[in-house]
């Protein structure tokens, strides 16, 4: 066993693997003393390391008793012997008799090569978990490898993703090769200890991403969205907002002919999204938010987070949407709960 080789690969390996010196050389102390405790029997074992020289240095620590008191010489060593090494020594001492790592023999080396070896997968799991939980609601591309009826396997390079087939939209349909973007909603550890970054297509935060990648304005903090609500697959409402009066954060979204939220669209298969722009005034903002539907008046209690909102006979359903789904969106986005009415079912309760 090559001491200065030996250093010289742990740091090779620690500028490859980004990991800390100290946390290797540890695990190869542990493995020295593990490896030699099978070779020689003795229990009581220190190392030194100096990785700028290249030298490894062991000792064995030895207690020092009476030769009447000896009962292990693997641990304990007679005064007269200790004084033979250094005369100052005296009962009670430890002794530090120094041991050759190049004595080991081949298992014990192994032992040693496994030990390191497992803690740089460790420290790996760990540098990797850390990077990706620090990316928790962040888009992120990989490679599908595997589909199968409850999940598919994403490819994201260092980590494998994870992603639930409730998560998909409705309309989604990948196979194996197929690039794909996802949502990241939380990483997590399998029963092997092996970080799974769990994914999403179906989250609003993925919409809200999107924008923040398509949309210049939104990427520079031009424009902010405000709030998000959404039916995978079917429709999303977003609240956008500019203190840049020169600014229209809902135009400066949609482009000409919608072609700046064309990809955007192509990503979600389609799925319609309402973006509409948001308001201080409660009231306003609940009429923008009920989007395609035209609103005649607004009544906000604030307190109780409760609305009225009067539409015209022939906006009722548009104003609701199909199995309720347009005033469904419309209240999470404003956080206010929408009980919608009629022109005629106003006048009819005025004349009550």
């Amino acid at each position: 066993m090559n001491s200065k080789e030996i250093l010289k690969a742990i740091s090779m390996l620690c500028e490859e693997k980004g990991l800390s010196e100290e946390y290797i050389l540890d695990a190869l102390e542990q493995g020295l003393i593990k490896a030699y405790k099978r070779s020689s029997g003795s229990e009581n074992l220190k190392t030194e390391i100096d990785l700028k020289k290249g030298k490894i240095k062991m000792y064995a620590q030895k207690e020092v008793v009476e030769p009447d008191n000896l009962i292990d010489d693997g641990y304990q060593i007679v005064l007269q012997d200790a004084q033979k090494i250094n005369a100052k020594y005296q009962i009670g001492d430890i002794v530090n008799i120094e041991v050759s790592p190049d004595d080991l023999g081949r298992v014990a080396a192994q032992t040693a090569k496994q030990i390191i070896f497992e803690r740089v997968r460790s420290a790996e799991k760990n540098n990797v978990f850390n990077e990706y939980n620090d990316k928790k609601g962040e888009l992120i591309s990989g490679l599908v490898q595997k589909v199968d009826e409850n999940y598919i396997n994403v490819n994201l390079g260092k980590i494998e993703g994870i992603l639930p087939t409730n998560e998909l939209v409705p309309n989604d349909h990948f196979h194996v090769n197929d690039k794909i973007k996802a949502y990241i909603t939380d990483i997590r550890r399998n029963n092997k200890d092996i970080p799974e970054v769990m994914l999403s297509r179906t989250n609003p935060g993925f919409v809200k991403r999107l924008f923040e990648i398509e949309i210049p304005e939104i990427y520079e903090g031009l424009i902010e969205i405000k709030s998000i609500s959404r039916d995978a697959g079917s429709r999303t409402k977003i609240a956008v907002y500019s203190k840049d009066e020169n600014i229209d954060p809902v135009g400066s979204c949609v482009g000409m002919k919608g072609i700046r939220i064309e990809s955007i669209l192509k990503e979600i298969n389609g799925e319609k999204i309402d973006i509409v722009e948001w308001s201080s005034d409660m009231a306003q903002f609940i009429a923008a938010a009920l989007s395609p539907a035209q609103v005649i008046a607004v009544d906000v209690n604030e307190e109780e987070k409760t609305s009225i909102v009067v539409v015209p006979d022939d906006q009722l359903s548009l104003a609701i949407g199909k199995e309720g789904q347009n005033v469904r969106l419309a209240a999470k986005l404003v956080g206010i709960k929408i009980d919608i009415k009629t022109e005629t079912q106003i006048r009819e309760q005025i004349l009550e």
